[in-house]
């Protein structure tokens, strides 16, 4: 019998009604994750619970491996129905991990499986849920109409033609999606032959030649204006630091055309050229008023070896530690003494970063509108429920939690969102012991009002989503 109740992580009266009368039922804005659209375009049908479940996790192909599992039965060519015993497996042994929760939450909240999972119930647990994702309303659409997903945002490269995205909008599902302009291989220059590669391709879904730092500006924002004609309104960029060195215009092209011409280029120069293409970058997301993210902090492909067999995002990334706050604090300044800082969210990996994240906003909300630059929700290994926590009362303490916009699953699977519902009683439970210790008043309407913004209505307005 499952241990999630209907006052799961709600350890006190306020937190119970905070959540089941203001939290339960709002609907869902995810504003980044790393779902394909073309499974939502072709409203994939899962043949099986592993392929809806295992495929692309590499959370849980971390556990798998950490457990002993063989990497056949986690990204290799083992039958599926084998790959999830190894999972099935593996799940005892996550106690106290939040796959644990996760796992659970998803098995009673998409198939009514109240059962604990583990070699005994796997076979069960395996053919029930395969058979539900077999119907209808297991299709891609059914299941994330299920949880109420109003709005969506991928995360797509500027070469990308965004001909999925027009599919999902032309049939209408029923919720809306969103493509997000994820720039970050314009500044990956530590392979030149793959650099040299991808210029061309930006510059042929442009259609123009990049021969020179000016025309991959302008191919960017040509590619920008395109993605802004499909509904984009984000952008965001995936760094292992914030790049604001001290540079002259010179310098940078002069490292660019290096780097054309099939030659490297020093770490220094190197972090010059970044600090230039993510400066112009952060000019071109103000002229179309799109919120940019900053996803900071972690050390990705550590595993040399795994890296070159497997690729990228195959669990083989950690937390980073590289200093933060120069030029982050750089980087924005720059952009605001132009007046060109639009809105902004910034995420750290290394909770060692939360107070330089939770304070560096203060330096640059104008008063323009709520919240214009902010610290976003505990991301990738803080995703769970200290890290949450965490997040939460440091930005109470240096900020507004009233103004924060909440919760993202920041995930590649379709069966990610109840971390919106965890997330959701988190925040209310945290609130109710403030209650319980006389540390807020004792007002569920006034802290229920701030309940419902956090998780739904300050996110609505203010991305400005096209409805």
């Amino acid at each position: 019998m499952t241990f999630i109740t209907d006052d799961f992580l709600l350890h006190n009266e306020m937190a119970r009604e905070l959540y089941h009368t203001y939290a339960s039922d709002l609907p869902i804005i995810d504003y980044h994750n790393h779902l394909p659209p073309a499974d939502i375009a072709h409203n994939r049908q899962f043949e099986n619970l592993t392929q809806a479940w295992l495929e692309g996790d590499h959370y849980k192909w971390r556990a798998m491996r950490t457990h002993g599992i063989p990497e056949t039965f986690c990204t290799g060519q083992a039958p599926d129905r084998e790959k999830f015993r190894k999972w099935a497996a593996t799940v005892p042994y996550t106690l106290r991990n939040p796959l644990y929760h996760w796992t659970h939450l998803e098995l009673l909240r998409y198939f009514n499986i109240p059962t604990l999972l583990n070699e005994a119930s796997a076979d069960n647990i395996y053919e029930t849920a395969s058979a539900m994702l077999g119907t209808n309303e297991g299709r891609v659409h059914g299941l994330l109409l299920s949880k109420k997903v109003e709005t969506l945002c991928s995360t797509d490269d500027p070469a990308d033609d965004l001909n999925y995205h027009r599919i999902i909008r032309e049939n209408n599902p029923g919720f809306n999606v969103y493509p997000t302009f994820r720039p970050d291989k314009a500044m990956k220059f530590g392979d030149v032959k793959a650099y040299n590669h991808y210029l061309d391709q930006l510059g042929a879904a442009a259609g123009l030649e990049i021969k020179n730092l000016d025309d991959l500006y302008q191919a960017l924002d040509q590619r920008q204006a395109y993605f802004s004609q499909h509904g984009c309104r984000l952008s965001d960029h995936g760094l292992d630091k914030f790049y604001a060195e001290t540079y002259s215009p010179s310098e940078v092209a002069s490292a660019f055309l290096d780097l054309r011409n099939g030659k490297n280029i020093s770490q220094e120069t190197a972090a010059k050229l970044a600090s230039d293409i993510l400066f112009h970058l952060g000019q071109m997301n103000h002229k179309r008023n799109w919120t940019q993210q900053f996803h900071v902090g972690a050390i990705r492909n550590n595993n040399t070896r795994k890296y070159l067999e497997m690729g990228p995002d195959t669990g083989w990334d950690s937390i980073g530690d590289p200093l933060m706050a120069r030029d982050m604090s750089r980087l924005l300044d720059r952009l605001d003494q132009q007046n060109q800082l639009t809105r902004t969210i910034l995420y750290n990996n290394n909770p060692r970063d939360n107070a330089v994240f939770a304070t560096m906003p203060g330096n640059f909300n104008d008063g323009e509108i709520p919240n214009k630059v902010q610290w976003g929700s505990a991301w990738w290994f803080l995703d769970q429920k200290d890290g949450m926590r965490d997040q939460l009362n440091m930005l109470s303490n240096t900020g507004l939690l009233s103004r924060f916009i909440g919760m993202l699953t920041d995930s590649r699977s379709f069966l990610s969102f109840p971390r919106h519902e965890y997330f959701r009683r988190i925040l209310c439970n945290l609130i109710g012991e403030d209650v319980d210790r006389g540390e807020l008043p004792k007002d569920s309407i006034l802290l229920g009002n701030m309940v419902r913004a956090i998780c739904y209505e300050n996110a609505k307005n203010f991305f400005g989503f096209e409805q």
